[in-house]
């Protein structure tokens, strides 16, 4: 019998944990906020506090060696992403976008791009504002991924 399904948050960054709390208690899936420093996360049995050392991609580390086919892991980081695509898991971005097996080559590639031109002092632009649109698309591929994986069983 496979294990339960279970949310992975990669949170320090993260502007969506209140939706993912929201979907997980109306779904009943326990979720692991995973972070390198405390902050507080609501009580309750099915919201857990992981707080990992300050070493360098600790939490990254934390939540890949536990990314399964019954784990939706959630993260902007695209080697984080890549990492838990190949352990079997669900990966969707904090602005709702999944991340894939099609789509993370060109993650990787652009974010490499995007280094070198940091790199040679470009001045070059950041990620679009977090907007009210990224929040919906967000909860509509949150609540879309758990029912797949509940009729997966």
């Amino acid at each position: 019998m496979p294990g339960p399904i279970r949310i992975l948050v990669d949170a320090d960054a993260c502007p969506v944990k209140d939706e993912i709390y929201r979907v997980a208690e109306r779904r009943q899936v326990p979720v692991s906020v995973v972070s390198n420093s405390p902050f507080r996360v609501p009580t309750g049995p099915l919201v857990e506090r992981v707080v990992v050392s300050g070493g360098f991609d600790a939490a990254d580390d934390w939540i890949a060696e536990r990314a399964d086919a019954r784990t939706v892991v959630i993260t902007a980081d695209i080697l984080l992403a890549d990492r838990c695509l190949k352990a079997g898991a669900t990966v969707i971005g904090n602005n709702g976008r999944p991340f894939t097996e099609a789509s993370i080559g060109a993650a990787i590639a652009t974010r490499a791009i995007m280094a070198d031109l940091r790199a040679g002092g470009d001045a070059i632009g950041g990620p679009a504002p977090f907007a009210k649109a990224d929040r919906s698309r967000f909860l509509q591929s949150l609540d879309e991924a758990l029912v797949r994986l509940e009729r997966k069983g």
